[in-house]
């Protein structure tokens, strides 16, 4: 006699987002009693001890704030930003951008001293370095979408306030601006393309930076030269750094999903440093 299946089974067989919008109730939820009277419909809230919720930045070595558990799922284009996305990403930028001038230009002391050459510096750092983060970011978001999951950019307020400080004090940048927070049902070598976009976007970049000096630009002015030299030296860095596996790196996630794949890439990134 086959044996009947468990009831509860749909929970693991269906996608969990169709889990978010089907209406369907989980079979405990039983209007009627063996007794035949109708029973009311008791609902278990359990709360975390901790007080904090899913998704949090995966840089939680410099404080982050509570992320939201779930998302709605987005089924238009791949570039799709919302209004949250884009503040997110402005922020991080500035406070990136903010905390190499730091660096750049004598710390807060420079800074104050200086603050219009403060301001150009920010300026010329933010088209020579800042496109490497964010076009690191937006191409794991795309990949991301590609895949169906929804994905979208989060900044790490405790990164961000971390990273200015030390920038401003000891000319150091050292900062974990936020990720890309990516949900949905992937297969590895899908997991291991969205973590591969990253460094691949920075290799792109770094040819890109390598088109102008190809063709005579360099040495056409200091201020080229400065983000010519700069361009290539973030995008060489990032990538190369990305690809290392450990923790949160894009390099573990793709290690994981091929060997090969990580060395080839891994060796290519090491080659342009």
């Amino acid at each position: 006699m086959a044996e009947k299946r468990d009831p509860r089974s749909w929970w693991i067989d269906e996608d969990p987002f169709d889990r978010l919008e089907s209406k369907r109730p989980p079979p405990s939820h039983s209007s009627a009693r063996d007794d035949g009277r109708r029973r009311n419909t008791h609902v278990r809230v359990v709360l975390s001890s901790t007080g904090r919720q899913g998704g949090e930045p995966f840089f939680r070595v410099f404080g982050s704030e509570p992320q939201p558990m779930s998302a709605t799922v987005h089924k238009g284009s791949v570039w799709h930003f919302s209004s949250t996305e884009i503040e997110h990403l402005t922020v991080a930028t500035i406070a990136f951008t903010a905390a190499l001038g730091f660096a750049f230009g004598g710390g807060i002391g420079g800074a104050v001293l200086n603050l219009p050459g403060y301001l150009v510096l920010c300026s010329l750092l933010l088209i020579a370095i800042a496109p490497a983060f964010v076009i690191h970011e937006m191409a794991h978001k795309i990949v991301a979408r590609k895949y169906g999951c929804w994905a979208e950019f989060r900044m790490s307020p405790g990164g961000l306030r971390f990273g200015v400080l030390l920038a401003a004090i000891l000319q150091v940048v050292f900062m974990a601006p936020g990720a890309v927070m990516v949900i949905g049902n992937t297969t590895k070598p899908q997991f291991g393309k969205i973590a591969l976009a990253g460094p691949v976007s920075n290799l792109c970049l770094w040819v890109l930076g390598i088109i102008p000096l190809a063709a005579g630009l360099g040495g056409y002015s200091e201020i080229t030269d400065f983000i010519l030299y700069y361009w290539l030296l973030a995008n060489a860095f990032l990538a190369t750094f990305n690809m290392l596996p450990f923790g949160p790196l894009d390099g573990k996630k793709i290690k994981t999903w091929s060997d090969s794949m990580f060395w080839m890439w891994f060796i290519i990134c090491l080659g342009i440093l």
